[in-house]
């Protein structure tokens, strides 16, 4: 007597439904405010893609375009060899 196999279903893992929520995309800060370059020395404006640890906001995260992230990236290393900018938060 031979078995009747069950239908498969699909069971729904934690990241199933992450493609049905609709976001908000992040605008870059810079691009909304037209800068041209992105000045080293103004190290207020770079503490903000700071974490407290000292580590770099990602793009993802910060929502910059990826030139002005690259931009961002280089200055906050500047400030940093310059020391205006920790390299570590204590």
């Amino acid at each position: 007597m031979p078995f009747a196999k069950k239908p498969k279903t699909k069971t729904k893992k934690r990241g199933d439904d992450a493609g049905d929520r609709k976001f908000k995309r992040k605008s870059c800060r810079f691009c909304a405010d037209k800068v041209v370059s992105i000045d080293y020395k103004d190290s207020n404006r770079l503490r903000n893609f700071v974490t407290e640890r000292g580590k770099i906001v990602p793009r993802r995260i910060s929502g910059n375009c990826a030139r002005h992230q690259r931009m961002l990236t280089s200055a906050i290393k500047r400030a940093r060899n310059i020391a205006l900018l920790p390299f570590i938060n204590q």
